[in-house]
């Protein structure tokens, strides 16, 4: 074990580093490799692929995400806002690119693709768009005379604009929420409270009309009638899991789900491991954002707690979506759950994201209480060498 008296980035970042968040994210990661066995291999033999080629690919985007998200949280706050800033750019332009060149799949033009490396860039804005619209709050509220709130309303909007062009509505609500929520921790006053909350319930009614696929789920989740198969599938699939699971491989109901892999890998977690190991994963998910909330507003630096307030609002809420779908609590949307999900551009994006949590929960000077301060110096005192003191 590294002294702490000890100078160094990986001494500094070990003592540093809040072991709770790295050891949730950790087990999330090693969790959806596991799971992947028993989730994937179904999928690839229906479309004439051998077994294990999602298992292998997934692991092929496990190590980079690791390696991602730990680089990441040797970032300062300085280097979080830059690297973010920079991420947002390049993921703005490839979104605008996948519009006239990119792969269209389903109706969607969504991932660009690099000779066998295919990217989806809005994964990648999330996190970023979530940074740098905490930068934006952070400086209106600290100088009245920068127009941040502005800044972040238009920035929003190009993000919506870009989204719904795709079209992945899924997306624009995920980031609209969540950007509402850093809004309104932001101090939004009540008017634009009312403003903003009739803006979007016109969006949605508008998004109801314009787009035909939207009107079908949301008239199939509400009156049941329609082509079910996915949600209903899902939900037989959670139903014969029952507490304790059919066992790892013994699940026969996940064979018949198109998206097992990806939008419906939680059912097949129900039917081959039970609810109880459901349970425990959504546990896992509200621990890193109960803890997430709780470390954010014990911050005394503004964009910090802002900062990390979004980044596990937009990981609990990805995952509140999924979740619901599953479990026929909301109309069927494709949308991954972070670190467990089939997805490069997701899990290498989710990865980026915890790394910034990381990155902006640890242990500095400027935010350490006066107790934190003396224990701190006590430790290294005792910790030196008799000739230092």
């Amino acid at each position: 074990m590294a002294s702490r008296a000890k100078k160094g980035l990986i001494t500094d970042w070990w003592w540093s580093i809040d072991r709770w968040f790295l050891a949730a994210f950790l087990v999330l990661m090693i969790g959806g490799m596991v799971l992947s066995f028993a989730a994937s291999p179904p999928v690839a033999e229906k479309i004439g692929l051998e077994p294990f080629h999602f298992v292998k690919r997934h692991a092929l985007f496990l190590f980079p995400s690791i390696v991602a998200m730990l680089a990441t949280s040797l970032l300062s706050p300085r280097g979080i806002r830059r690297m973010s800033v920079i991420m947002l750019g390049g993921a703005l332009l490839l979104m605008v690119l996948a519009l006239f060149f990119g792969m269209e799949v389903k109706g969607a033009r969504r991932w660009m693709s690099f000779g066998p490396l295919t990217i989806q860039p809005s994964e990648f804005m999330k996190p970023s768009f979530v940074v740098v619209c905490a930068w934006l709050f952070a400086e209106r509220s600290r100088r009245k005379d920068v127009p941040g709130n502005l800044f972040s309303i238009m920035l929003l909007f190009v993000v919506c604009a870009l989204l719904v062009a795709q079209p992945d509505l899924g997306q624009t609500i995920l980031t609209t929420g969540v950007w509402g929520g850093l809004f309104f921790m932001a101090g939004l006053p009540w008017l634009w409270i009312v403003v903003l909350g009739g803006i979007g319930v016109a969006g949605f009614g508008l998004a109801y009309f314009v787009f035909p696929h939207v009107a079908s789920r949301i008239d199939r989740f509400t009156t049941g009638e329609g082509d079910t198969f996915q949600t209903d599938t899902a939900k037989e699939a959670i139903m014969r899991g029952g507490w304790l699971g059919q066992g790892p491989g013994e699940g026969t109901v996940k064979r018949l789900l198109p998206d097992s892999h990806t939008d419906f890998a939680y059912s097949v977690i129900a039917e081959e491991f039970g609810i109880i190991s459901c349970m425990a994963l959504t546990a896992v998910f509200c621990f890193i954002v109960i803890r997430g909330l709780n470390v954010a507003f014990q911050q005394r630096d503004t964009f910090c707690r802002l900062a990390i307030s979004g980044l596990v609002m937009l990981f609990g809420l990805q995952s509140i979506i999924n979740m619901a779908v599953n479990l026929q609590l909301m109309p069927a949307k494709g949308m991954t759950l972070p670190f467990i999900s089939y997805g490069g551009s997701s899990m290498l994006a989710v990865a980026i994201g915890a790394g910034f949590v990381l990155a902006l929960t640890r242990k500095r000077p400027e935010n350490a209480s006066q107790t934190d301060r003396l224990v701190d110096r006590t430790l290294v005192f005792h910790g030196a060498p008799a000739a230092a003191r």
